[in-house]
């Protein structure tokens, strides 16, 4: 999976299935180039969360400045 399909992963899907990936390495019990193939997957994986991460923290911090301007434009107006 790449490029798009990952694009529509929701985060909860990459993480479900990041969690399964480390479970099958933790396992053991596959080959070099299926845990490569594991690996590289899982990293993918981990790359889809974290953009959906960044883009929730990016989404909290513009909120929470918006929330800190209106204050202080009602505080200013308050004091007028």
């Amino acid at each position: 999976m790449t490029g798009k399909v990952e694009e529509a992963l929701s985060y909860e899907q990459a993480r479900d299935e990041l969690i399964e990936v480390v479970r099958r390495l933790e396992a053991g019990g596959t080959s070099l180039e299926e845990s490569l193939a594991l690996w590289e997957r899982g990293e993918e994986l981990a790359k889809v969360c974290r953009r959906w991460l960044e883009g929730a923290r990016a989404r909290l911090d513009a909120a929470l400045a918006e929330e800190k301007e209106a204050d202080a434009e009602g505080s200013e107006q308050a004091g007028e």
